[in-house]
């Protein structure tokens, strides 16, 4: 959108200033209250799944095979809330990287804005999010001990093209698989609507954080791009294996030990993983972050 005829030709904003105020204008189109926007009054209807069954960590394993209808149903249920309580640990991570990064900018500035109405967003998440796992009767996940301290570390330090890269590796895994869910009608109403919202809210923030990404690239240096390209492999490892928490299984009244093995070895969960990054994947690629050592994490979180 072009900036106001006002400001003087001299100042007129770099492209990425442009991109937050499109992201602005955006934002004041379309934006949604969960509070008001999802039904939390209706309660839970136990014949609906939590998340499309080919996407739950058992499915195409013997162990799914076995388990009735209903015992599907509610592993579903219990793996959608363990995703969102996984998003909730990682937006507010997002939210303090970002406020660091933003802190004693100049505040009239539209990036500056911008990224203060994406922590206003993550905050309307991440309660929305809550108030859904507790609708799914479900248990306040959280990421093991080692995930908790690594993410507290990396918040504190991350910066830059570390910072936006792996906030966008996080955003891109759950758009993906929240696109399915948000269509398919064997998931519950709630949990669409929820999806929906996420869906749409994040296109914004992916956009913002691959211009940032690339701004910052390009200040890299060769060793700063190598160690960075690392630091976000490992940030993409820890999130994305901490999306399904192990005692979901136990929730769900299965044999967790059994079901752990069988999803460790399945091999339709991670070739879903896989297909569903490749277009994140070129453009870690194009930026130069898919280094040898980068490569050995996203193998083994298998996103490639």
């Amino acid at each position: 959108m072009a900036i106001s005829s006002s400001r003087p030709e001299a100042e007129s904003p770099a492209p990425e200033d442009g991109t937050a105020r499109r992201l602005l204008d955006s934002s004041a189109r379309l934006s949604y209250d969960p509070l008001t926007e999802v039904d939390w009054q209706t309660p839970l209807d136990e014949s609906f799944h939590g998340t499309s069954p080919e996407w739950s960590t058992l499915y195409g394993t013997e162990y799914w095979n076995e388990l009735t209808d209903a015992q599907r149903k509610e592993l579903t249920r219990q793996e959608a809330a363990s995703v969102a309580c996984t998003g909730i640990w990682f937006e507010m991570i997002l939210q303090q990287m970002v406020l660091r990064d933003v802190y004693a900018k100049d505040p009239t500035d539209d990036t500056v804005q911008w990224a203060l109405t994406e922590i206003a967003d993550e905050c309307r998440h991440s309660i929305m999010f809550a108030r859904g796992a507790r609708k799914l009767r479900a248990p306040a996940y959280r990421p093991r001990r080692t995930a908790v301290e690594l993410g507290r570390l990396f918040k504190t330090v991350a910066f830059g093209e570390a910072a936006y890269a792996s906030i966008l590796v996080a955003e891109e895994v759950l758009d993906v698989m929240q696109r399915d869910w948000m269509r398919d009608e064997r998931v519950v109403p709630f949990v669409r609507t929820i999806n929906n919202i996420h869906v749409v809210e994040e296109s914004r923030h992916m956009k913002f954080a691959r211009e940032e990404t690339r701004k910052h690239l390009a200040r890299a240096g060769g060793v700063r791009r190598r160690i960075h390209s690392l630091v976000i492999a490992v940030a993409s490892y820890v999130i994305v294996t901490s999306m399904v928490n192990r005692k979901v299984y136990a929730n769900a009244g299965l044999d967790e030990a059994r079901a752990l093995r069988e999803a460790k070895a399945n091999e339709h969960h991670k070739s879903m993983m896989r297909s569903s990054c490749s277009g994140l994947m070129d453009f870690l690629a194009s930026a130069g972050l898919l280094t040898k050592p980068a490569l050995f994490f996203y193998r083994r979180a298998h996103l490639i």
